[in-house]
């Protein structure tokens, strides 16, 4: 049994002007030996993106990327043919596959805030392709649903079909026990919880192994987003 608490003011930091970024693992100019991944996932990036800048085109091959976009709006082009704009409440993926490469950009009137996250795919060199849908508004009981899916059969129920991601809002006072397997990492993008009796706060993270069930707690109105990273 394990659980890792990652404080906000712990994680890695990027100042590039436009670009205000916190790295939960190594990333870019950011290096931590102890922090290089937890099971497949690779990347956690909690990024602030200035009004009318962002990320030119680049490529990507063999990684799946999540971005959720939590204020403001990312717009969105890519080699697939796929072009618009990403609004706030919104969870995009992007399977890399055999290649493509995108750009996205902040809406030129407001500046955006998204969590950026990479995994290692479950099969390399398969079609890119890219999707997107909307993270639940309402309150939520019972259980965090399930976003984005590994599992075709969850897509056929409206989860977007990459890996796995839970994510919902829980009003003050909510609790919910939920199995997300072996591995999970545990974001908590607005409020405070208490995950298995450990308090975290907003910008918080926690890698979890072999917990079992997890018990979360809103302390206060709280926004969760969980990652599954094992079986």
């Amino acid at each position: 049994m394990m659980m890792h608490i990652q404080k906000f003011n712990e994680l890695g930091k990027a100042d590039f002007g436009w670009l205000q970024a916190r790295h939960h693992f190594s990333f870019g100019r950011y290096y931590n030996p102890e922090r290089m991944g937890f099971g497949n996932l690779r990347v956690v990036n909690d990024d602030r993106v200035a009004a009318g800048n962002g990320f030119d085109p680049h490529p990507h091959d063999n990684m799946e990327i999540i971005t959720y976009v939590r204020k403001g709006e990312i717009r969105h082009r890519d080699t697939m043919g796929n072009e618009g704009a990403t609004p706030a409440g919104s969870v995009q993926v992007m399977s890399a596959g055999t290649g493509v490469a995108h750009a996205e950009y902040a809406s030129d009137t407001e500046p955006t805030v998204l969590y950026q996250i990479w995994l290692l795919p479950n099969e390399k060199d398969v079609t890119p392709r890219w999707d997107m849908r909307a993270f639940p508004t309402g309150n939520v009981e019972g259980a965090l649903p399930l976003l984005v899916s590994g599992n075709a059969a969850d897509a056929e129920k409206g989860a977007l079909y990459i890996h796995a991601l839970h994510g919902g809002r829980m009003a003050a006072g909510t609790t919910l026990t939920q199995d997300f397997g072996a591995m999970a990492y545990v974001l908590v993008s607005e409020g405070r919880i208490r995950l298995n009796g450990e308090e975290l706060e907003a910008g918080d993270g926690a890698a979890v192994k072999d917990e079992g069930a997890l018990t979360l707690e809103a302390l206060e109105d709280a926004e969760v987003v969980v990652i599954r990273v094992g079986a």
